[in-house]
């Protein structure tokens, strides 16, 4: 059976002596008396649920799955979560990052993202519920009326009732400028909104008397295409005077999707019959409003990944030191024993490597963006605001894309250390790889993630954002350029920072005479960016271990040896990848359609 140790002393290390948290929040006033003692009580006590309360339903849940009882339209979840989410109610975690104006605890944001990777590594299906709550949650707390505040805010942030969004139909994903589903004003100031949503994660289910649907629609007036799309509240039972869920509103879900993976999370199809909703934000304007959600939820996904990262190289690497096969080819190295255990085995130790260099980066790198977040909601100052959030929007594509991309590599190299008992149900391996194959496809694939970095974010500001994180890159380099012990780690940082900027030039310069250079590069563009911000990050977790290597924790030195191997087998991708980029679209276009 699988097994799960919440990662805390790593998660400490990245909170306190990489990014040093603390005094970074001390500038913001809404944390500033946060203090590391009570970040680690938190995260243990988080760790702790995910570990005992969640975790054991997680293959259980994949088994049985969500069931639709058509005569009710209603949706049953599997055993055990309705239950696990009351617990987690009890302990106040839905409150945990949430305003103190709703009944939230206020604390930062750091502290979510540690609780969210542990719940993914625990049950990604389970955690899915409670993360499309929050992100609710957001949307309504940064667009909502006061009115819809009120009603809805200190509900979602209990966990009393639960929220989810509805975005796709049968005919659109991606392109949402396509969406049919139309809204009818009511007279009353609400609107009757008609249509068909389908892949809606949590669309139905019976943990909490009430979901609130965030649902993307069509005004009579409304423009084509994406600037005619407005947003609205659309409970599943309409609250009555008394903030009480009472009739049933007329939200439907008609049919379950059988899926690959995450088996128990409800993906719905939903039918709006003339449903009861009430405005968010602007008309026409609800595309803007609703990606407060998207974004939150892109960065939910790539922590899904992580969180599966984490999970599967802990199995496998248990696996590795107990399995015994054949002998080491320098010779025995358990001659005691019939053979040797797996893990002497160079290859079997670059998959386990590869695993964990990807767990350690992604889970520096998305610590860190959960901090840029808290210092861009509460730091008093303007400019350092400024700079945390396009710091977030330039990272929030390479945590969704990367870091999913990373998981599927990490899901499918520890399941092959398992060899033939990895595709066996009972390890649990299998199960990893179905639920890591989707958050690659989900909240934008990512080929349009990769097209948002380049085509958005990177030469749609001309490379502003981008040069911002490459002062933090510079500034380290130089910092540390003439510490001889550095080198190793500096000397590759500074040559892919130097490739990076020159590539992005050149991509700029190929796009001002053909747009499709930037969709023939985006994907390769996004890899070699992740490689240099997990380069940043890996360079500076070797320096505090360098300073820390002779304490006589094993930890510093295990952390040394991990970004050894980034640098020396990983990084390396990236001269592929450079090539790649630079071949252009004509390899890509060349064959006529009539052929494929």
């Amino acid at each position: 059976m699988p097994i799960y140790t919440p990662p805390l002393r790593d998660m400490q290390f990245v909170m306190h002596e990489l990014l040093h948290v603390v005094d970074e929040l001390a500038a913001c006033p809404r944390h500033a008396d946060v203090d590391e003692a009570t970040m680690n009580a938190i995260v243990e006590e988080a760790g702790r649920f995910a570990a005992e309360v969640v975790f054991p339903l997680n293959a259980s849940g994949d088994l049985e799955g969500c069931a639709l009882d058509r005569s009710t339209r209603t949706v049953r979840t599997p055993r055990g979560f309705k239950e696990a989410y009351h617990k987690f109610i009890e302990g106040g975690w839905p409150a945990l990052a949430v305003d103190p104006e709703y009944g939230g605890q206020g604390l930062p944001v750091v502290l979510n993202q540690c609780l969210y990777e542990m719940l993914n590594s625990a049950n990604q299906a389970w955690a899915m519920y409670p993360g499309l709550s929050h992100g609710a949650y957001e949307c309504l707390h940064a667009h909502g009326t006061d009115a819809q505040k009120a009603t809805y805010l200190p509900r979602l942030t209990s966990g009393e009732w639960m929220g989810t969004m509805c975005l796709t139909e049968p005919h659109c994903g991606t392109d949402l400028g396509l969406l049919r589903s139309k809204a009818e004003p009511h007279g009353d100031g609400s609107y009757r909104i008609t249509g068909e949503k389908i892949f809606i994660s949590a669309g139905d289910h019976e943990m909490a008397p009430n979901i609130v649907h965030l649902v993307l629609a069509r005004l009579p007036d409304a423009p084509p295409g994406s600037k005619g799309i407005s947003l609205f509240v659309v409970p599943k039972f309409l609250v009555g005077a008394d903030g009480k869920p009472g009739e049933r509103n007329a939200v439907w879900c008609t049919g379950l999707e059988h899926k690959m993976g995450i088996n128990g999370s409800a993906t719905c199809q939903i039918q709006l019959d003339g449903a009861l909703g009430t405005l968010v934000g602007e008309p026409h304007k609800g595309l803007a409003a609703m990606f407060v959600m998207m974004n939150a939820a892109r960065l939910g996904v790539g922590n899904q990944s992580l969180g599966l990262t984490e999970v599967a190289y802990q199995n496998a690497a248990a696996y590795a030191k107990e399995r015994l096969q054949m002998r080491a080819l320098s010779g025995p190295k358990a001659p005691d024993k019939p053979a040797d255990p797996i893990i002497v085995h160079p290859d079997v130790r670059r998959m386990l490597l590869t695993a964990r260099a990807y767990a350690e980066g992604g889970r520096a790198l998305a610590v860190y963006v959960a901090l840029l977040i808290d210092k861009a909601m509460g730091c008093d100052d303007e400019d350092e605001r400024r700079d945390a959030e396009d710091l977030t929007a330039l990272l929030t594509p390479i945590v969704k894309a990367f870091l999913t991309d990373n998981g599927w590599i990490a899901a499918s190299h520890c399941l092959q250390v398992f060899g033939g008992h990895g595709y066996i149900r009972d390890n649990g391996m299998e199960q990893y790889l179905r639920d890591a194959r989707i958050n690659m496809i989900y909240e934008g694939t990512n080929a349009v993630q990769a097209l948002d970095l380049l085509g958005r974010k990177v030469l749609g500001d001309n490379g502003a954002r981008l040069r911002k994180f490459g002062k933090l890159v510079q500034d380290f380099i130089e910092e540390h350029g003439t510490d001889e012990a550095m080198q190793e780690f500096v000397d590759p940082l500074a040559d892919l920072g130097g490739k990076v900027t020159k590539l992005s030039t050149e991509l700029g310069m190929k796009a001002m005479g053909n747009a499709d250079e930037v969709g023939a590069a985006a994907v390769d563009y996004l890899r070699i960016c992740g490689h240099l911000v997990f380069a940043w990050f890996w360079a500076r977790m070797a320096q505090v271990a360098l300073g820390k290597q002779d304490s006589g924790d094993a930890f510093y030195r295990a952390k040394l040896a991990t970004a050894r191997f980034y640098f020396a087998k990983l990084l390396p991708e990236t001269a592929g990848l450079v090539r790649s980029v630079r071949s252009g679209v004509a390899p890509l276009m060349a064959m006529d359609e009539a052929l494929f």
